[in-house]
């Protein structure tokens, strides 16, 4: 729970999340109580094995000392109340000065005690809020009229001095999601009725809070004190992220994981309903989900997610709505609804796809690849006929040479990963021979995996397009086309997910007398990522030659935005020789060539111009409560995001994808170059002789 976490499988590289826990426990430490939450044996004992596997299969060699203690417990503490809400700083104070240095003895130990004591305080908190926001919904009438702000992030600032500061910081708070529910479509009395049975059921919730919940948030601060992509998973989590990664259930084919108190979509799945409705992003929070066209939408804030993916899940063909606040928007709101026809993932639909775009009178072919997917059980079986990018991409290839094509575009915007081999043999696709990628481990073991094959399907002029959701597989592509030389790297610089985990089941010493409840399993981090040039991708992703914006918040998404992430580091280069298709110099002729296109360019323009605009908004830490300060700014981000998120009309979207349309732009300057050079030498041939 309360956390961002990614997958990565040593036989893959995807940028995934697993399905975390609940968001709350159920009782309190400090204070008169009904029902103290205590760990259970198994947690204990789980506790004691996540601890080993952590210090000593790690990537990251961490001291355990008062310093890790401290770590442990601001990323607990951060979890818990990340909008600094629900503690005062004399009680912050308090429970540091109690448990702050002593959760590294207790993390040797294998044991939760200062865990579960922090979150049992917790839940007393964050009941007192709930009541307080129930009886302020039924009760407060507020004026919306007086100037008065609301600060949006308050991680960097401090927790409120004493009570009173508290509740101020409440009624804001719940002005602000009022206002959230106007614009969202609501009355003033239906927004009272929404406001009040929200925080309703958020009390009933926390009322019904089990041990596990806090055992769970307890291990993710513990666990993502080492690597951001480190977790643990009881059992009943791993039987839903099974499911999950085998995509055999019907839902929305989304990846979801929990932040604070949302539940939040990770991953958009290549083939799946969301994916082909492309009304969904990374980012985007669920805040209610519906069933049908007709029945109301439960609200689901602080729900436990595997309980929000119940209600997702459903039988094929049939509808289900999801409420949510687009990140596109800044995390601003207000919240919008969009229907889903539950489906199983399509692998037809998450296959690369090609298009052709006609610029300057040339033809450029555009490979669209959503994500480095391979059918393994169908390559180990040799089935002739099984899915993969290679295969599919080998396919395309042939089809654009026959088409004559004077340039390719290959489009990884938004493709978080998937196979590692694939990334790999995609590669030599467009290089004879060499590395692709390096792989060193915790104690200094490198591997390098090589392009074996010398055929090359394709040698002509080539740029990749990248963006901040473009991780793992598509890093390790782009790194490695950029390092040969073989193409431009378009977009902007990449998500930096340069690491490899693994899944390890805790398991206890066999015993024939007492079978005891399963411990569940942890993910590690075992390795990190190299380019063949000898740079990790990690941390810092792929900085394209070209540089393009995207409307994606890259302030709050990519691996530098953890403050666990694991550093960017380099090994010795891997010997490989440069194909030299393109030069710096030449990558410096190409800029200034679509800096002149692009200012000429009245649709880029005004693209650049609204998305100037919405970063200034993004970066406000505080929002206005006045109801016409409100408004303004958030149909300026609804009109920003209908002009340049594409929907489903692909014909629209072809025409308004400007970012593919100045790439293509690009490529054909890239042709235009290579012909130019061409032509010189063939002039200079005769003179020589």
């Amino acid at each position: 729970m309360f956390r961002k976490s990614l997958l990565l499988f040593t036989v893959t590289c995807g940028f995934s999340s697993p399905l975390s826990a609940g968001i709350f426990g159920t009782a309190s430490a400090a204070g008169p109580s009904i029902n103290v939450l205590k760990p259970t044996e198994a947690q204990e004992d789980a506790g004691k094995y996540i601890s080993q596997y952590l210090l000593q299969n790690h990537y990251r060699k961490v001291a355990v000392n008062d310093s890790l203690s401290l770590q442990i417990f601001n990323r607990y503490i951060d979890n818990l109340d990340g909008s600094k809400s629900y503690f005062v700083a004399s009680e912050v104070a308090s429970l540091r000065r109690i448990y702050g240095t002593r959760i590294d003895d207790e993390f040797l130990a294998g044991k939760p005690t200062a865990g579960f004591g922090i979150y049992n305080f917790f839940l007393k908190r964050a009941k007192e809020k709930m009541r307080f926001m129930k009886i302020a919904a039924d009760t407060t009438h507020f004026n919306f009229s007086v100037p008065e702000n609301f600060d949006l992030d308050r991680k960097a600032d401090p927790w409120p001095a004493d009570r009173r500061q508290l509740t101020a910081l409440w009624k804001q708070e719940l002005k602000y999601q009022w206002l959230n529910l106007k614009y969202s479509g609501e009355t003033n009395t239906t927004v009272r009725a929404a406001l009040s049975k929200s925080f309703a059921s958020r009390l009933n919730l926390l009322n019904r809070q089990k041990s596990e919940d806090a055992f769970q948030a307890y291990m993710n601060a513990v666990t993502t004190s080492f690597d951001p992509h480190t977790s643990y998973f009881s059992q009943d989590e791993y039987a839903n992220f099974q499911i999950d990664m085998s995509r055999s259930l019907e839902g929305i084919g989304a990846k979801l994981q929990t932040e604070s108190e949302y539940t939040v979509i990770n991953e958009v799945i290549p083939g799946g309903p969301a994916f082909r409705s492309n009304l969904l992003k990374k980012g985007d929070k669920i805040i209610g989900v519906g069933q049908g066209r007709a029945y109301e939408i439960v609200d689901v804030t602080a729900w436990r997610i595997n309980d929000v993916v119940k209600l997702i899940r459903g039988k094929k063909g049939t509808v289900v709505r999801l409420k949510i606040l687009p990140a596109s928007q800044g995390g601003r709101g207000p919240a919008k609804i969009i229907a889903l026809v539950r489906d199983k993932v399509d692998l037809e639909e998450q296959a690369a796809r090609k298009r052709i775009i006609h610029q300057n009178g040339q033809k450029i072919g555009v490979i669209t690849i959503p994500s480095f997917y391979l059918d393994f059980e169908g390559q180990q079986q040799n089935t002739g006929n099984y899915n993969s990018t290679s295969r599919d991409v080998s396919r395309i290839l042939n089809e654009l040479n026959s088409e004559r094509v004077d340039g390719i575009v290959i489009d990884l915007r938004d493709d978080g990963g998937g196979s590692l081999e694939e990334a790999v043999n995609v590669t030599g696709l467009f290089i004879p021979t060499g590395p692709v990628v390096q792989i060193s481990n915790s104690t200094g073991g490198k591997m390098v995996l090589r392009d074996e094959d010398r055929r090359v399907l394709y040698n002509g002029p080539l740029a990749v397009l990248v963006n901040r959701y473009s991780a793992s597989a598509s890093e390790i592509f782009a790194a490695a086309i950029q390092d040969y030389g073989r193409g431009v790297v378009i977009g902007e610089r990449t998500f930096g997910k340069g690491t490899v985990q693994s899944i390890i089941k805790l398991a206890r010493p066999f015993s024939f007398f007492i079978k005891k409840p399963e411990l569940g399993q942890i993910k590690l981090t075992i390795a990190k990522f190299y380019r063949i040039s000898g740079g990790s991708t990690q941390h810092r992703g792929v900085v394209p030659d070209i540089f393009m914006p995207s409307m994606i918040d890259t302030a709050t998404i990519g691996e530098d935005t953890y403050s666990s992430s694991l550093p960017w580091s380099t090994v010795s280069r891997s010997f490989y020789r440069s194909t030299a298709e393109i030069t710096p110099e030449e990558i410096g002729v190409l800029r200034q060539k679509e800096l002149e296109r692009s200012s000429r360019n009245t649709l880029y323009q005004s693209y650049l111009q609204d998305l100037r605009t919405l970063n200034q908004i993004r970066k406000k830490k505080v929002v206005s409560l006045q109801d016409s300060a409100f408004k303004s700014e958030i149909e300026t981000i609804k009109k920003i995001e209908k002009q340049w998120v594409l929907d489903q009309d692909s014909t629209k979207g072809v025409s308004r994808d400007v970012l593919l349309n100045e790439s293509a732009g690009i490529v054909s300057d890239l042709a235009d170059l290579k012909i130019k050079q061409r032509q010189t030498v063939i002039r200079t041939i005769p003179a020589l002789n």
